[in-house]
């Protein structure tokens, strides 16, 4: 027998239970650690911004400059390639091919180790002219390549992490990689000021201590997680084997896709923090990074409903249950629609709650308050069109998701940029960032609505059949 056969026997409760349980309370329950692992994660980030923020608004623009590249690691190393691996091994697993399974986990590791190498090397290497194109200078961007070249050194362990959280994914269990996330987190807490301000005989290491402390949160979890598919705890086990460029075909098909469109959503921000440098000035960068980071907060937020969908939709697909991958599509989408858009409104109507928990400077206050009221109410349908694409990554096809993208892409920058030339007003760049998620939200319900994001098949007469009848 190949490794490509299936393996005899029926699938293991865990798999029978996607395959079978009711949709609404198995999406919760599979979401909500997984909400929590990734509001953790986002979390660290935020300790960061707080601490640092205490060093100044130069150092405070100096990690804006960094953070769309930091995002950039995260989401692509969880969410991206991260999806790719879970989608993968879900399918795998659907199918009753537990070998495949094992042999995923084995080629997860090393893809995601070789890409984090790679493009720890191009931003240790390019980090200067990348932010300098984004705006920095002076004080700021010496505190950004300070954070870059200690975060980027360790980059590695980011990658590793979140290549063996997604493995775990994968086999339906959540609960273990948000444990040792939340831990992480709880040992951020104290370690971030410790090494940003230092105590007694330990030197301070300012902005630094914070790119170090990130790093260190890193290696524990790569660490844990590592120990825990080593141990025979795990449905999948990792363990040494050859490769085969089947696997890697499986794993980098959906997850290159997944790379594109989480570049696109980088670059968007990274243009447009480009565009209010230019026309406002540092202050108004860190007003509009403060402000923007409740988007980078949105985001892990819907991949952790978004997680689950990935691994639900490759299993009943892997198993042949179509309608019901759609069905479990929909039920995400709405969801992640609720969760979002209850955030979006309430820092449209509040947006100085959030903004002064990092800075009390009146032009970036001025700003930041600007972009949350004009883009905070089109939050609801950025995390509708998240949910969807982690869905469409279960299935292993995102050519909609990447149309989307680009076309969000278009309009926020280009849109953006044109309007600021006519108006010479920050507002003309907030008000295209907003159209952008409405447009993504929309395209991304109208692919599913007609099947596009799964299969042929799957026409909007499920759709139909699915309102009527209800979640089975």
């Amino acid at each position: 027998m190949t490794s490509t056969s299936p393996v005899s026997g029926a699938p293991d409760a865990r798999t029978t239970r996607l395959l079978q349980a009711p949709i609404l309370p198995l999406l919760l329950t599979l979401a909500w650690p997984n909400v929590l692992i990734m509001c953790a994660q986002a979390s660290t980030g935020l300790i960061e911004t707080w601490w640092v923020a205490r060093l100044g608004t130069d150092a405070l623009a100096g990690m804006a400059l960094v953070f769309p590249g930091v995002m950039l690691m995260q989401m692509m190393s969880a969410g991206a390639l991260g999806g790719g691996i879970s989608s993968a091994i879900a399918r795998a697993l659907g199918g009753g091919r537990r070998e495949d399974a094992n042999a995923l986990a084995r080629h997860a590791l090393l893809i995601n180790g070789g890409i984090g190498v790679l493009f720890s090397a191009l931003f240790l290497c390019f980090g200067e002219p990348l932010y300098r194109l984004l705006g920095g200078e002076g004080a700021a961007l010496e505190a950004a390549l300070a954070y870059s070249d200690v975060v980027f050194a360790g980059m590695l362990a980011l990658w590793l992490m979140n290549g063996l959280a997604s493995v775990i994914r994968g086999t339906g269990n959540m609960l273990f990689p948000a444990l040792v996330t939340c831990f992480g987190v709880v040992l951020l807490i104290p370690l971030s000021p410790l090494l940003i301000f230092g105590l007694g005989p330990l030197p301070g290491l300012g902005i630094v201590g914070g790119g170090a402390a990130m790093v260190l949160y890193a290696l524990t979890g790569a660490a844990i997680m590592f120990w825990y598919l080593l141990s025979g705890r795990s449905v999948v086990r990792l363990g040494p084997g050859p490769l085969r460029w089947q696997h890697v075909r499986s794993i980098l098909g959906v997850g290159l896709l997944s790379s594109v469109s989480t570049l696109q959503t980088n670059v968007l921000i990274a243009g447009a923090t480009a565009l209010v440098a230019a026309s406002a000035g540092v202050e108004a960068v860190a007003g509009f990074g403060t402000g923007v980071r409740l988007e980078y907060v949105l985001v892990p937020l819907a991949f952790g409903i978004g997680a689950p969908l990935v691994v639900l939709v490759g299993t009943n697909l892997g198993a042949g249950q179509r309608q019901r991958a759609l069905h479990i599509a929909l039920t995400g989408g709405l969801v992640a629609f609720v969760a979002t858009e209850c955030i979006g409104l309430s820092a449209a109507f509040w947006p100085t709650a959030w903004l002064r928990l990092f800075t009390a400077d009146p032009q970036a206050l001025e700003v930041g308050a600007v972009y949350l009221r004009m883009v905070g109410p089109c939050y609801g349908l950025f995390g509708l069109g998240l949910a969807l694409y982690f869905a469409s990554q279960g299935s292993g096809r995102l050519l909609w998701p990447l149309i989307a993208g680009f076309i969000r892409l278009c309009i926020a920058l280009v849109g953006g940029w044109l309007l600021l030339q006519l108006t010479d007003r920050l507002e003309a760049v907030f008000a295209m960032l907003a159209l952008g998620m409405v447009v993504y939200g929309v395209v991304m319900l109208l692919a599913v609505w007609h099947g596009g994001a799964f299969a042929r098949s799957l026409a909007a007469r499920d759709l139909r059949w699915w309102w009527r009848r209800g979640q089975r």
